[in-house]
């Protein structure tokens, strides 16, 4: 039964997972979190629009409200702040152009179960999302199929307003971590993960915490470091083993059973992507091919 009720849960979820519609309520609480007002929001769109032409810094896929809006709450309304950041965006989407041109988006499943996502999102963590190094198999697909993935998956959830508001959480789970899964990790991928992390896309990053590591950490975190941003460092937690420490920064109610948590609406990435190819549409279909992905039946 609780099982049924369990599933039942997530079709609701997955049925949600792809509106793009304001919802009121999100709005209501949107100054408070991203300093979103609803009598100053089209003009601040209006004016990051006259920015991208009138600076030529970028040719953006898009400049239509909607799209503007994610840069803008990613930056809290500062206009600067917003174009620069979709400038970042453009520049990172041309120098990395094989993570989305012609990649066949279902064809990502393959790499599901080295993420994990918790379906519960909320105003003081957004979206959790769980990264698990040590689940990749290299010799079943490469690297930049994990990073192709962690793509797709922001780049789908940004399309909900709940997500550009609430911006996510990052939990980098290394355990079963080995030497072969950390020599893979070059300094090119390195950057790319760290710039799909919040620094060249429209999200805001609430934090990241690190867990269950080993002596390979420093050789791991050493090929990231140099692409973290100085402003970033206060974001990110370490708590080796400890479940007591992560508790004191993520609120149980948001982990799975595996960290401590009482949260149930946890999925793999493979069972989330094929749940997007039941219940996605035209319109959802149209923005992925924009992007440069493959959609195929």
């Amino acid at each position: 039964m609780a099982s049924t009720m369990y599933e039942h849960f997530l079709e609701i979820a997955f049925e949600a997972e792809l509106n793009t519609r304001e919802d009121p309520e999100l709005l209501e609480i949107a100054p408070e979190i991203c300093n979103e007002h609803p009598d100053t929001r089209d003009a601040a769109i209006t004016e990051l629009r006259s920015m991208i032409f009138d600076r030529g810094e970028c040719e953006p896929l898009r400049t239509d409200d909607e799209y503007l809006l994610r840069f803008l709450r990613a930056r809290d309304f500062i206009i600067p702040r917003a174009h620069k950041l979709l400038v970042r965006y453009c520049e990172f989407r041309e120098q990395c152009s094989h993570l989305y041109q012609d990649v066949d988006l279902w064809g990502l499943v393959k790499a599901g179960e080295a993420y994990e996502g918790c379906m519960y999102d909320r105003p003081d963590v957004g979206r959790l999302s769980i990264m698990r190094f040590g689940k990749w198999d290299p010799s079943e697909y490469p690297v930049e199929d994990l990073v192709r993935l962690g793509i797709v998956m922001f780049e789908i959830g940004i399309r909900q307003p709940k997500l550009q508001v609430f911006g996510g959480t990052v939990l980098v789970d290394l355990e079963g971590l080995t030497l072969r899964q950390v020599s893979a990790l070059t300094p090119s991928i390195a950057y790319q993960i760290v710039n799909i992390m919040g620094v060249s896309t429209p999200s805001k990053l609430n934090a990241c915490h690190i867990i269950n590591y080993n002596w390979l950490l420093n050789t791991f975190f050493f090929v990231f470091k140099k692409f973290i941003p100085q402003r970033a460092w206060d974001k990110i937690h370490f708590h080796g083993n400890d479940l007591k420490s992560l508790h004191k920064h993520l609120d149980p109610a948001c982990l799975p059973p595996r960290y401590g948590g009482t949260c149930r609406s946890h999925v793999s990435a493979r069972k989330w992507l094929q749940k997007i190819k039941k219940y996605r549409d035209e319109h959802f279909d149209k923005e992925m091919k924009q992007l440069g992905f493959v959609i195929k039946e």
